[in-house]
Parts: structure tokens; sequence; C-alpha cells
């Protein structure tokens, strides 16, 4: 009977932590990510218009430019989320990379 009772408090043990490691938190860099996806499938779609001439060629590139973009802001999410547990942390830091990258585009331009 004892061994029956540890078998089932292995496996609510296992479910927790199964839980708790898949939980799905909404950080900053995750509507990042949905912003560059929704870019990329709209210049796909409609094409890219820069300072009013229209770039038919160019459309595809820039679209694979935000696909690249959203897959390289996703990984900085994860990197985030492995070396951060707590979700307070999480958003200040990302918020601050976003800052930073923002600041550093507008400085750039």
């Amino acid at each position: 009977m004892p061994a029956r009772h540890e078998k089932h408090v292995h496996l609510n043990r296992i479910e927790k932590s199964i839980n708790t490691n898949m939980k799905f938190r909404i950080t900053p860099l995750n509507f990042a990510t949905a912003f560059f996806l929704i870019i990329a499938v709209y210049s796909w779609i409609y094409g890219v218009k820069i300072s009013g001439h229209e770039f038919k060629h160019m459309s595809a590139t820039i679209g694979w430019i935000f696909l690249l973009f959203a897959v390289v802001v996703s990984f900085m999410d994860i990197m985030f989320r492995n070396f951060l547990q707590e979700a307070k942390k999480i958003w200040i830091v990302e918020l601050s990379f976003i800052t930073l990258a923002a600041i550093i585009f507008l400085l750039v331009k």
C-alpha cells in the first residue's frame, strides 16, 4: 500500500513540474515578435512603399528581413526567460532592451 501512495505522490510532483515549466507568460518581446510577423506577412501580401515609391521586387526581401527580426526577438525572449524566473524582472529587462534598441535605432537613423 505505501508503494502505491509514493507512486501517486511522485506523479503529482511530475505533473506540477510540467505545469510550472510549460506556463505561458506574456512578455513585451512576445508582442514585438507578433508585430514583426504581422509586418512580414503584410509586406508579402501588399508590397512595400518607401517614400512613395513602390518596390515590387524588394517586398519579399523585406518580408524575409522582418521574419528574421521575429526569429531573433523570439530567441532573445527565450534567453531572458531562462536567465530570469520572476515575471516582473522579465518585464523590466525586456522593456529596457526594447527601449535601448529603439534609442540606438533612432540615433543611427
